[in-house]
Parts: C-alpha cells; sequence; structure tokens
C-alpha cells in the first residue's frame, strides 16, 4: 500500500510539473493574416486568403516539428494559393509571405495575455498591410477551436494523467 502511495505522488508531481512547464505564450506557433487596409474589400480579401490557406496550414500535427515542417514544406503553395486567388478575384495587391521570427503586438486569446514580441509564425502581409488581421494558432492546434468548437467543451489531455488513470 505504502509502494502505491509513493507512486502515485510521484506520477502526480510529474503531472504537475510537466503542466506548469508548458507555456502557450510561448512555445506556439502563430498564423497571422493582414488586410491591405479597412476597405470592405481588402478585409473581403483577407478573409478569401484565410480560407484558402486553411486548406494548406491546418493541418492535426502531433508535433510542433510536424507544424513546422508543413509549412515550410508548402510555401510554394501558400504563394501558388494566394496568387490564383488575386488574379480570380481580379485583385492588384502584392504580398509578403514571412515564417520564422515574427514581431506581434500585445494580444489577449481565450483568457491567456500574449506579450508583444518576436514569435515564429507564419505571417501573410497583403498590400500595405495596415487593416485588420486574422490571428490564431497553429500550434498547438487552436486556429480552429473558435469556429468549430465551443472553447469550454475543449478538453486536454495528458499522457501521464491517462496512463495512471488506466491502471485504476
Amino acid at each position: 500500500m505504502k509502494k502505491i502511495l509513493v507512486i502515485i505522488i510521484v506520477l502526480a508531481t510529474l503531472f504537475l510539473l510537466t503542466k506548469n512547464n508548458y507555456d502557450l505564450t510561448k512555445d506556439a506557433i502563430r498564423f497571422r493574416v493582414i488586410a491591405n487596409s479597412n476597405s470592405t474589400k481588402d478585409i473581403i480579401m483577407k478573409q478569401k486568403v484565410v480560407n484558402s490557406l486553411k486548406k494548406i496550414v491546418f493541418k492535426e500535427n502531433n508535433t510542433k516539428e510536424e507544424t513546422r515542417n508543413n509549412i515550410i514544406n508548402n510555401i510554394s503553395n501558400i504563394e501558388n494559393s494566394i496568387e490564383d486567388l488575386f488574379k480570380t478575384n481580379d485583385y492588384n495587391e502584392t504580398y509578403n509571405i514571412s515564417y520564422g521570427l515574427n514581431y506581434f503586438p500585445k494580444k489577449e486569446y481565450n483568457g491567456e495575455t500574449f506579450d508583444e514580441g518576436e514569435y515564429e509564425s507564419l505571417v501573410v502581409e497583403i498590400g500595405e498591410a495596415k487593416g485588420n488581421n486574422y490571428w490564431c494558432i497553429l500550434y498547438p492546434p487552436l486556429c480552429m477551436v473558435d469556429e468549430e468548437y465551443e472553447p469550454s467543451k475543449t478538453k486536454y489531455k495528458f499522457k501521464i494523467y491517462e496512463i495512471i488513470r488506466g491502471l485504476f
């Protein structure tokens, strides 16, 4: 009985340490599309770009490395998608795609505060990039949470907890 109690305490401690070491505000890979301006045409085009890129960059990757590789391996697909979209919509603006460390202003998201700074991210700037922007987190995959799920029903699981739970 004493051994079981010690094992449970050790595993619970590991669980708590693991849980507290992950910092979503620093460990995430972000995604941002910035509109040329806040004109109706520019905001609509920004949303079309986001919708087009969802098919390319929003993958259910299990690791940060898989997410990173998905972005890097699809830069040319992202460029082609934007170019096709601009041609189809007779939209004569330039765009810039940047993957790596990019500046982000302070942001509140789902009760978390994301400080301003340089973060690993995929950023698409349309034209002068002076309009409103679409912003989300690719890793961990939270981009679709607001659109497909109710955040209050989102459940996070920890492997150690699941193993312990399976023992009993």
